[in-house]
Parts: structure tokens; C-alpha cells; sequence
């Protein structure tokens, strides 16, 4: 909110150290504790199946985090809609560094950038966008994003049902997009991905042997956490226990090439 910045965060013993640059600094050094996890509270899981409880013991320190900013994660994960993640990490690479600016301090040598701000989003020409592999539905639910991104960025200081309403009052935001925002820009909880491609079968294969879980079966399976939805399938995915990958992976486009 005060402008581009960059935070370097060092573990020193049992302390957290922080150094940070740009007109953003002390907005970024304001929100530290709450980035690693100060505001959250692990002890409100209870966990009702052994995988879990072993896994909770075993990773004590869990917290989740809450960057405070929705834009930053709402257009990766846009980006991430309907394609695979080398895809999505590609074209955000392409027009953060294309359109974004430097990021203050040190950085030179590490070729960090800040991702361009709403109205540079709104700028991009469409060729651009299909350039960097980004389809026109993509593209299209961006820049519906951008133009009322102050509203936007409001939800990450409200509950999570009412932030996720906000979320998806954007045509191309539904629950999917909503919750991978949201889990990052707020911290929330109980903010369980549905539509994903592999979490069904991931928690469905952890808790019941049933790989080939639906959207559905996994949210019946996840009643018991109701609230703690979200910090369930961290700590499943923590397990290890994934089921072995048999199926066809999906294939990479290149609509870029078209």
C-alpha cells in the first residue's frame, strides 16, 4: 500500500531477523509478525484421525500466514486457472520482469521485480498476454480484477465468508481462485480449496484409501475440521502420504505459438 518494497528475512538462532527497502519498508517491517504466522492460531485444530495427529506432532511450529495484500496473490492465481504450473509460473515470469519495476535495494544481482500495479495491468496490450501463453478468459478475469482493485484489496481485513463473497463477485473468480487468494492474503483457516485437480484424491487417498475422491467426498471427509479446513489438507500434504501418481499428466499449451 505505501509502494514497492523488499523484505529479506534471516532465521538467527531462536530470533527472526528482517532488513527491508523501498517507499514499502516499514509497511513490510509493520507486518512481519503477522507474515510469519504471529496472528494465527494452531492451537484451535484438533485433529480426528491419527495421520494427523502424528503429523501435527512432528511439525510443531506450523503456522499459516497472512501477507495482507489480495492482488499480489489473486493474479498468480488466476494465472493458475485450467493450465499446469510451469505454465502459470512462465507467463507470470514473463510480464512481471516485462512490466513490473526493480525491486529497491541490494537486488540487482538477484533480478528480483515488483509486479506492476493496477493500472499498468490494465495497460497490457492483448498481445502481450497471448504472448506470454496467457488465454483471453484469463486475461480477461485480470483486468475485471485490476479496475476495482482498492475494493479488492479490502477483503483482506474481513472474515473469510465475506471476503470470499467479494472475491467472487469478479465473473472468473469462483471458490477455486478465491480460496488460494485468501489462504495467502489473510491466513484463513478454513479456506479449502475445491475444483483443484489432485487435493479430492490427495485427502481422499490420506483418510479413507479412496484416491479418486470428488470434490464432494473430500468436503465430507473434512467435516470434523470445519474451520480448520485449510490447516487439515497443509498438515495431509505434510504427511507424505500421496497416493503414486498412474494417470496421464496434463499436457502443457502453448497458445504463444499459435
Amino acid at each position: 500500500p505505501e509502494g514497492p518494497g523488499t523484505l529479506r528475512v534471516a532465521a538467527r538462532g531462536d530470533r527472526v531477523g528482517a532488513e527491508a527497502w523501498g517507499p514499502g519498508a516499514e509497511w513490510l517491517l509493520a507486518g512481519l509478525p503477522a507474515l510469519l504466522g504471529a496472528d494465527d492460531d494452531p492451537d484451535a485444530f484438533t485433529p480426528h484421525h491419527h495421520l494427523l495427529a502424528v503429523t501435527e506432532r512432528r511439525r510443531p511450529g506450523l503456522r499459516l500466514l497472512r501477507t495482507g495484500l489480495v492482488m499480489e496473490s489473486l493474479i498468480p492465481s488466476v494465472l493458475e486457472q485450467k493450465v499446469t504450473t510451469d505454465e502459470a509460473y512462465r507467463a507470470w515470469r514473463l510480464l512481471v520482469r516485462r512490466y513490473g519495476t526493480p525491486a529497491p535495494g541490494p537486488t540487482a544481482a538477484l533480478g528480483l521485480h515488483v509486479m506492476p500495479d493496477a493500472r499498468t495491468w490494465a495497460m497490457i496490450p492483448s498481445w502481450e498476454w497471448h504472448k506470454a501463453g496467457v488465454d483471453t478468459k484469463r486475461s480477461s478475469t485480470i483486468l475485471r480484477a485490476v479496475r476495482v482493485a482498492p475494493r479488492l484489496e479490502q477483503a483482506s481485513a474481513m472474515p473469510f465468508p465475506q471476503a470470499k463473497a467479494r472475491l467472487e463477485l469478479i465473473p472468473g473468480i469462483g471458490p477455486w481462485t478465491s480460496a488460494e487468494t485468501l489462504q495467502r492474503s489473510n491466513g484463513a483457516p478454513d479456506a479449502v480449496t475445491v475444483g483443484d485437480y489432485h487435493l479430492p484424491g490427495i485427502v481422499g487417498h490420506a483418510l479413507a484409501d479412496n484416491r479418486h475422491a470428488t470434490d464432494e467426498e473430500m468436503l465430507t471427509l473434512l467435516t470434523p475440521y470445519e474451520g480448520q479446513r485449510h490447516r487439515a489438507t497443509r498438515l495431509i500434504l505434510l504427511s507424505g502420504r500421496i497416493p503414486e501418481r498412474r494417470g496421464p499428466r496434463m499436457t502443457p499449451g502453448n497458445i504463444a505459438a499459435l
